[in-house]
């Protein structure tokens, strides 16, 4: 008499919150600890921005204010920024290189969350941005940067460059997960972030730019972000900048999300 053996049985992963916010340290901590056997990750991180804040403070500093101390507290809110846009490409750089080793497909087998592993990678890097906007302030008190506010001031300038990175890396999440390579995530950064960030007052004055352009700096959201990073570092928050920069992200975060979630779904 022949006998049937039972299909192995499916893992699910219809898992509780609790279940699944555990699932989403776990994969968090094993993007952290890759920086070990990559430690050219960190030093992306922290030795790129380290070198613009050194080129244009003591290079452009003394041409473009009265001192490189002078533009230094001009430029270095901005610097966080542009960092921090670029610092967003990681996320979608990382997620490709997990779909295309076949990582994800791994996970697919094991009975977590399906939404651990994209938390989990976000979770990485928003702890890998901090890391760099901290070096950034650190390096810049250093060099003569001061801070004009307080503590709420700093705390405040680091929540909101944290909240408007997390918007904009879903649209490296869905960049990350169209191409079908690494190098492509880059390539877009570059061609969409490094004009949006020198097309934007970060390192020179709006009042410096043809007028043609100051119309596009002007609704840049990268000046206004920079504007409320000097407001609540150097001068005292001013709330338009603030309150603009918020709704960007917000609406940011309102279109791509649900794009890059959907297309991260229909992959894995």
């Amino acid at each position: 008499m022949t006998t049937i053996s039972a299909p192995a049985p499916v893992p699910t992963r219809r898992v509780g919150p609790v279940v699944g916010f555990r699932h989403t340290m776990t994969l968090a901590w094993r993007s952290l600890v890759q920086i070990k056997h990559n430690p050219m990750e960190l030093l992306d991180l922290s030795i790129q921005p380290l070198m613009f804040v050194l080129l244009f403070t003591y290079v452009f500093g003394g041409a473009i204010a009265d001192s490189p101390t002078d533009y230094l507290r001009f430029m270095l809110p901005g610097i966080m920024v542009q960092n921090a846009l670029f610092a967003t490409m990681t996320t979608g750089f990382g997620l490709n290189t997990d779909l295309t080793k076949g990582v994800f497909d791994r996970l697919r087998s094991l009975p977590i969350a399906r939404w651990a592993p994209l938390a989990g990678r976000i979770l990485a890097d928003t702890v890998k941005q901090a890391w760099s906007i901290a070096l950034l302030l650190a390096i810049g008190v250093l060099l003569g940067f001061r801070i004009g506010t307080g503590p709420l001031g700093v705390l405040g300038a680091f929540a909101l460059l944290l909240a408007f990175s997390l918007a904009a890396a879903w649209i490296s999440v869905l960049v990350g997960v169209l191409v079908n390579e690494p190098e492509k995530v880059q390539i877009f950064g570059f061609m969409v972030i490094f004009p949006l960030t020198f097309t934007s007052n970060i390192f020179v004055p709006t009042e410096s730019m043809p007028g043609w352009l100051q119309a596009w700096v002007k609704v840049n959201p990268v000046s206004t972000l920079a504007d409320a990073l000097r407001g609540l570092l150097v001068s005292g928050p001013e709330s338009g900048p603030i309150v603009t920069s918020l709704l960007w992200g917000l609406g940011i975060a309102v279109v791509f999300a649900p794009l890059a979630v959907r297309a991260v779904m229909r992959r894995v």
